[in-house]
């Protein structure tokens, strides 16, 4: 099965002539779709984050731990570059 060129332009084009020139333009970086789900970036420019210790276990638990672990709290700083690296189009 032969594919022509034309159908996979943003591959690969003639040789001397830029894509850009020819409206193509090179495909979008993608998240990656762990990260996406797990933080959101806030108004400010910060990440938060959901608290961890919610998911099993919990008849040993306090009711007041478990309502204070409904509360989503921030990404500290030395770990919000690595995730901005993974979400490309969120800041």
């Amino acid at each position: 099965m032969a594919v022509a060129v034309e159908a996979f332009p943003h591959r690969r084009g003639p040789p001397g002539v830029k894509l850009e020139e020819k409206g193509i333009s090179m495909p979008k970086m993608k998240s990656k779709r762990g990260a996406a789900k797990r933080f959101r970036v806030r108004g400010s420019g910060s990440i938060k984050r959901a608290g961890a210790y919610k998911r099993h276990i919990l008849t040993k638990k306090s009711t007041k731990r478990k309502r204070n672990m409904r509360r989503t709290s921030g990404v500290d700083h030395t770990n919000t570059a690595a995730i901005r690296l993974m979400l490309p189009y969120s800041s």
